[in-house]
């Protein structure tokens, strides 16, 4: 033992397997002769000797000697000694193995963990535990065989043994791997589908290693560290949600796991102002990133409800065990359905359904409806034939404009080709205060006088900000043709009249246009070489082009040569049409802080829902504008009470 203690290292273990080979020897040469039988009395005596003078650092030295005999015999660095056939005999004589059963089992169990982390950690791609499981029959199930069958004359008497300890070791497996794959769920959802055989390991081993509690509270912690957060995209977040979805169906086929791990993620999803727009853009084939959220195997079916128990059903059966109150087993399944009902009502996505279509027929030019025709009858599978009647006018709209328009220039031929909508039936259109130059007007004059004749009974109202341009602008020196949008063009035509224009009276003459467009737009102008900027707010018309590398800008970046300045969204998005909407309450809402002076928020929700006619807005749309009203400067707060910034 000093010896052992002076080393402690792989070639000092040595010392204990000597030590344990002297003591069995003096046991035999004590023994009492072989005629008068061996006496138990002896046995028990010189074990009990044995045991009380062993130090105590003996155990820690028989525990390591243990692991050397579980490693294969070809371990570099293994002592000789331990490679001894009668070791586990000598063990067994000193009665060693029935004091240290639990050490040796604990040995086992450590060289399980170290082997299945070993061979499983990052291993998505294919069934593990069937391998963990060969493994064990080949390596550990030998070594079993003698710190748990001694004395077994057949291999059936063996098996019987050892039927109860490689249980044991069995469920150990599972629990490690099943740990292990709980600490990776989060990655292994991200790999989905790549990572279906490691979610049907976790499965087989959530049946075997009651874990349940602990891969929801790992998989929801991973989920707020990683996901529910502002640095995370709406598009990632769903993305993540639905590989979620079909991730925890595989494991929990009822869906209580994912009951439990998703409400997380859709009331963060429920905060999001993009999120509608993320699952309508998904649904129309409408998203930048090429990666839809529903199968493009799975055929569109009507949104499932969810519906009352039918307890008369003979196939029916409980909530699982770990259901909590609120589970219901007859949720949605498919993908939409479950994202649709995040929100309570289908009315938000109906409206962003309508206005990404709007958004989508404004920008076709080529009058190729199909895929919007197309959009327009799968949806109606799924939000049925009534919420998309006006879609169905938008579409008429955008053919009748076009046929409309044909008409008008056979009668007489005209370089503007407008598209003509019904007021009453689209979104709310972006507007503006932009005047166009008389050249436009008298386009647009001359067309609308057309159009009357063509049709008495309606009226155009022009919406001059929206649409392109094309133009060609014909200098001393080249031409140069640029499609651009209406604020650019009748920005450029001032520069006819005038070589040289100030911003702040380019901002008078454009009509209510603010400042930093108008500045984007004459930046579009200058990247084409058509404008030069002569100081910080003047800019005059190169009628001859300067030499590369000449112009100047004095303090302000640009949007890169030839990039035009942004293009303005024709349709007005819904959190802006509900914030134009809160703008005709913000007269009650004024004159309650000016009578009552300062007011939390349920109070004035509550008076704006007695005083303010047709008031239907959620306490959460009424915080967003009292915040809105805050950063303009008209409120202020302060421990939740608001009151009237004087």
């Amino acid at each position: 033992m000093s010896e052992w203690q002076a080393t402690q290292t792989s070639t000092g273990i040595r010392h204990i397997a000597l030590l344990i080979r002297r003591l069995a020897d003096i046991y035999q040469l004590w023994a009492p002769m072989h005629e008068l039988g061996l006496s138990v009395v002896y046995t028990n005596t010189f074990q009990a000797q044995v045991h009380s003078r062993l130090p105590a650092e003996f155990a820690k030295g028989f525990k390591e000697l243990i692991a050397w005999t579980i490693l294969p015999p070809t371990t570099e660095g293994m002592p000789a000694e331990v490679q001894d056939p009668n070791l586990w005999s000598s063990f067994e004589t000193l009665g060693l193995v029935d004091r240290y059963e639990m050490l040796i089992a604990s040995v086992c169990y450590e060289y399980i963990e170290t082997k299945v982390t070993e061979m499983c950690a990052g291993k998505w791609d294919e069934a593990m535990l069937p391998m963990v499981r060969s493994w064990m029959a080949r390596d550990v199930v030998s070594w079993m065989l003698k710190p748990y069958a001694r004395g077994a004359k057949t291999m059936e008497e063996a098996r019987t043994m050892l039927q109860g300890v490689g249980s044991r070791f069995d469920f150990h497996a599972c629990k490690v791997l099943c740990d292990l794959r709980t600490s990776e769920i989060f990655d292994i959802i991200v790999d989905y589908p790549d990572s279906v055989p490691a979610l049907g390991d976790l499965k087989e081993c959530l049946l075997r290693v009651d874990q349940r509690a602990q891969l929801v509270q790992a998989l929801r912690k991973a989920n707020k560290k990683r996901l529910l957060h502002p640095g995370a995209d709406t598009r990632d977040i769903l993305t993540q949600y639905v590989s979620t979805i079909r991730c925890l169906r595989i494991i929990d086929p009822p869906g209580v796991l994912l009951f439990k791990v998703a409400d997380p993620i859709r009331r963060y999803l429920r905060e999001r102002p993009d999120t509608i727009r993320c699952i309508v853009a998904s649904l129309v084939g409408d998203d930048s990133s090429g990666d839809s959220l529903v199968d493009s195997d799975e055929p569109p079916g009507p949104l499932q409800q969810a519906v009352a128990e039918d307890y008369t059903d003979p196939n029916w059966e409980p909530d699982p065990i770990d259901a909590g109150p609120d589970f219901r087993a007859n949720k949605p399944s498919d993908i939409i359905s479950t994202l649709v009902s995040i929100y309570p009502s289908h009315d938000l996505f109906v409206k962003e359904l309508q206005i990404l279509l709007a958004q989508r027929l404004l920008n076709i030019k080529d009058g190729n409806f199909v895929n919007e025709r197309r959009n327009i009858e799968l949806l109606k599978v799924r939000f049925g034939e009534a919420p998309l009647q006006v879609c169905e006018v938008m579409l008429k709209d955008m053919t009748d404009s076009r046929r409309t328009d044909e008409h008008i220039q056979a009668q007489n031929s005209s370089v503007l080709h407008p598209t003509i909508l019904s007021q009453h039936f689209w979104p709310a259109l972006q507007s503006s205060g932009l005047n166009l130059p008389s050249q436009l007007q008298s386009i647009q004059q001359e067309y609308t006088k057309q159009f009357t004749t063509f049709k008495p009974d309606k009226k155009l109202r022009w919406l001059p900000h929206l649409g392109t341009v094309d133009l060609e602008l014909q200098l001393e020196d080249r031409t140069v043709n640029a499609e651009v949008t209406p604020l650019e063009a009748a920005l450029i035509e001032h520069f006819s009249e005038k070589p040289v224009w100030d911003i702040d009276d380019l901002v008078k003459i454009l009509g209510s246009v603010d400042r930093t467009v108008v500045l984007k737009a004459l930046i579009t102008w200058e990247d084409l070489g058509v404008l030069a900027e002569d100081g910080e707010t003047t800019y005059r018309l190169l009628e001859v082009a300067e030499p590369a590398g000449s112009s100047r800008r004095f303090g302000r970046g640009a949007s890169g040569p030839g990039k035009p300045a942004e293009e303005v969204a024709p349709v007005a998005s819904v959190q802006q049409q509900q914030a134009e909407q809160m703008r005709v309450y913000w007269k009650f809402i004024e004159g309650m802080l000016t009578n009552l002076g300062g007011l939390g928020l349920d109070r004035i929700q509550t008076m704006l829902k007695f005083a303010a006619p047709g008031y239907d807005r959620s306490p959460d749309q009424l915080a967003t504008f009292m915040e809105a009203a805050r950063s303009e400067g008209l409120v202020i707060a302060k421990d939740g009470i608001w009151r009237l910034n004087k």
